[in-house]
């Protein structure tokens, strides 16, 4: 049976926050709301930074959109909140959720389940750069190991610059990669479901696919088809799901990838809460697919009606 919007009873959208990745959530919570509100569901938006959970739970909603990104919403803690009292919500569970922020444990996890991924080293000590360097060469990609939307990233052309990349990551984990860099095509291919939506090649004049490109730049481009080619995309989309399922998550997402020099897939990361702002890359590749935004929020929160 189809469901109508009286099914969803009273939704929670979950926006904003306290992780570095705030203002995105609070755009793609907004842009979630609208959507719904405008399929006549009774949606409204709970920042939990503004608002405790005793103030959640005395608003009595039926279930939950997450749209809030990074930490405290992405990585389990909300989710594991919501299954103690028993309410549905969207996207992935505990385990899954926390397991895809951990860029660090979900490359183990590609590893262990034949997955490529680009190689990397912990940034322990001046001993693991320096491995990073004499293993990998550069350019060198340095990254927190759990924050999101490309937050204290740094591309490495440089030795002498390696200490400085490492310490500005430090300010947003205390786990930093040190990873090989890829020359190769930038891709993402969003989940819905089971389904692999059509693969986005992301092309920028920036150094890489950063903050300011994903949010702000008016100049980045998003291929759609990809140019790579029918048989190369269905190659991606299959190790896109690969990936996604390696880690557990369901219901909808989006996975990251690079090509390498031989145009080998190499998966970066699987985000289980993906943006939803007017720049984002799940909602494109919906529309790609003949799903505009209103449907897309619609098929992901009516999978909350579903054990």
């Amino acid at each position: 049976m189809t469901p109508s919007a009286a099914h969803f009873g009273k939704v929670a959208v979950i926006l904003g926050g306290r992780s570095a990745e705030r203002e995105v959530s609070l755009k793609s919570g907004g842009a979630v709301l609208h959507s719904l509100r405008a399929r006549g569901v009774d949606a409204h938006g709970f920042d939990p930074a503004e608002n405790d959970f005793a103030a959640f739970m005395r608003r009595h909603f039926d279930r939950a959109f997450i749209a809030l990104h990074g930490r405290f919403g992405e990585d389990g803690t909300l989710q594991g909140a919501f299954e103690t009292i028993g309410l549905p919500y969207t996207g992935s569970g505990v385990a899954a959720s926390a397991l895809a922020l951990d860029k660090w444990r979900s490359k183990l996890v590609f590893q262990a389940s034949g997955i490529a991924t680009p190689r990397f080293v912990l940034a322990t000590d001046a001993q693991a750069a320096e491995n990073a360097l004499k293993h990998f060469g550069l350019p060198l990609v340095v990254k927190p190991a759990n924050e999101g939307s490309s937050i204290g990233v740094s591309i490495v052309r440089e030795a002498a610059h390696l200490a400085a990349a490492i310490a500005a990551a430090q300010v947003h984990d205390a786990v930093v990669l040190i990873e090989e860099f890829c020359a190769g095509a930038e891709l993402t291919v969003g989940v819905l479901g089971r389904r692999a939506l059509p693969v986005i090649r992301l092309e920028t004049p920036r150094t890489f696919y950063d903050y300011q490109a994903k949010y702000l730049a008016d100049d980045t481009r998003y291929l759609i088809p990809s140019g790579l080619g029918e048989a190369a995309d269905q190659q991606v989309q299959t190790l896109a799901m690969a990936a996604f399922d390696a880690v557990g998550a369901r219901g909808w997402g989006r996975v990251d990838l690079m090509l390498d020099a031989a145009g080998r897939g190499l998966v970066l990361e699987v985000n289980t809460v993906p943006g939803m702002t007017d720049h984002s890359l799940v909602p494109m590749a919906a529309r790609a697919a003949g799903i505009e935004m209103e449907q897309l929020v619609w098929e992901i929160l009516a999978q909350t009606l579903t054990p």
